[in-house]
């Protein structure tokens, strides 16, 4: 009777569990964490790059409604003062720091960026460097250009800044990576290539400067629904057969996982987010599954259709 009794309570968990992450927007060590630890948030500098729009725009207004000091880059300085204005909180707009910056510019441009950014505040320095700036997938983006927004222009900032936090024996880098830095992205190969190199560089610095006081969070998300800039068109026309995260809620995820320290945290709905579970655990099957779904989802996307519908599995691909 015992052993009948714990197989329903088990039984019961499983179903349970399998529903949950049926209805999950993140993976489960994410979930588990429920809310921000307002202590690590209030009163630190929060340095937020790509903040002129989307996610950055939206984690500098949130990281501001809980007490921190931000500062916000982007090229676009209109568009900055715009985010500027809009941010309410214990510092905010008064004590928000503009700093326009290309992370194309070279070394000396970002040396001096770095500098302006650690006298911030009276000098407090930098406690978080959230790294958002991106390419957004653009077909016609040059391979140099991604790579040098996606790749170099993290790892050159991050390199200038850490001496500071070193010396300070405490820092947190948060990196807005992707799904496509942990599963096959068919379409989007060059992109997925710039996040698979952020994840290696930024999860081997964690590991050479763990013990010195130095955490990084890694943030994959999946298909987020953002605004666009004035002006241009964007993939999220076909957003209304996907469905995406909102950029509100990836935003309150990554401050729940920074405030935590997690290592690496996946945002998504279903089914990226069970591909990410399948490509981590059972590579093999992750794989095969990528393969098949892979020219049609091109295909997909090129039509500006739904490119991750489980019905992909069982289309046809159109002969070439």
């Amino acid at each position: 009777m015992l052993t009948l009794i714990l197989g329903l309570f088990f039984l019961a968990f499983i179903v349970t569990l399998f529903f949950n992450f049926l209805k999950a927007d993140g993976d489960f060590t994410l979930l588990s964490k429920r809310h921000v630890k307002r202590e690590e948030i209030e009163d630190k500098v929060f340095w937020i790059t790509g903040a002129s729009r989307g996610i950055g725009e939206v984690l500098a207004k949130q990281l501001a409604s809980l007490g921190a000091k931000v500062i916000i880059s982007a090229r676009n300085e209109a568009e900055l003062e715009r985010v500027k204005k809009q941010l309410t909180g214990k510092h905010a707009p008064s004590e928000v720091m503009v700093l326009p910056l290309d992370l194309t510019s070279g070394e000396d441009v970002l040396r001096e960026a770095v500098e302006k950014a650690e006298t911030s505040f009276a000098g407090a320095g930098v406690d978080y460097l959230i790294h958002n700036a991106a390419y957004e997938r653009p077909k016609t983006t040059a391979l140099d250009a991604m790579f040098d927004v996606n790749v170099l222009g993290p790892i050159s900032l991050t390199r200038l800044l850490v001496p500071s936090m070193l010396r300070r024996k405490r820092g947190h880098l948060v990196v807005m990576s992707s799904a496509a830095g942990k599963t096959p992205a068919p379409g989007q190969a060059v992109y997925s290539a710039t996040k698979f190199a952020l994840n290696g560089y930024f999860h081997t610095l964690r590991s050479e400067l763990c013990r010195k006081g130095i955490k990084v969070t890694v943030v994959c998300p999946g298909p987020i629904k953002t605004a666009n800039a004035p002006g241009t068109s964007t993939s999220e026309e076909r957003a209304s057969a996907e469905k995406r995260v909102p950029s509100e809620r990836c935003a309150e995820l990554t401050i729940i996982a920074a405030s935590h320290g997690l290592k690496e945290v996946w945002i998504s709905y279903q089914p990226v987010l069970a591909v990410m579970y399948l490509v981590q655990y059972m590579p093999t099957i992750g794989y095969w599954l990528m393969d098949k779904i892979g020219g049609k989802r091109v295909e997909a996307a090129a039509q500006k259709g739904n490119a991750y519908s489980l019905s992909l599995l069982f289309r046809k691909k159109k002969p070439s």
